[in-house]
């Protein structure tokens, strides 16, 4: 699984607008100098968040970002989709597109696998379990799950 960069800044973003109060806004400014992200790659990615109505945007004196609804309606799931579209593709098709034949043909089912684990994990992760470091059950099995802290190489 590949996580962009794109959608890591997104995440990254929004965390750093689910610290503040329920009135409160941040400039784009502030906040890729506090998450440590390229403010012109920032403002694009804001852009999409707008688009996906994950964030909202006010111009002038009190403006800036600001989330759209509670960070605990927010899942991870979403912000991903918002800015880098589905959440698994093979080849730029959905999984269930495929079509292989002979020895590989069952590879589909794999696919498909794949993309529902990365649901059971993106979609019950909200922006607040991450702010809060408090995961669900599932979640936590999977971080408790052997090698799960091991890179394995080829």
């Amino acid at each position: 699984m590949y996580i962009t960069a794109r959608a890591d800044y997104a995440i990254r973003a929004m965390a750093e607008l689910a610290v503040l109060g329920a009135e409160q806004r941040r400039a784009v400014l502030a906040v890729g100098t506090e998450a440590n992200i390229p403010v012109k790659f920032l403002e694009a990615i804001f852009g999409d968040l707008v688009k996906a109505q994950l964030v909202t945007s006010k111009r002038g004196a009190g403006g800036g970002y600001a989330l759209a609804r509670p960070a605990a309606h927010i899942s991870i799931a979403d912000i991903v989709r918002a800015v880098d579209g589905p959440l698994a593709a093979v080849g730029g098709r959905a999984p269930e597109e495929t079509v292989y034949t002979g020895a590989s043909a069952a590879l589909t089912n794999v696919w498909i696998a794949l993309r529902s684990a990365m649901r059971d994990v993106l979609e019950a992760t909200s922006l607040d379990d991450v702010v809060t470091g408090n995961f669900s059950p599932d979640v936590q099995r999977w971080l408790a799950a052997d090698g799960a802290w091991q890179r394995r190489s080829s």
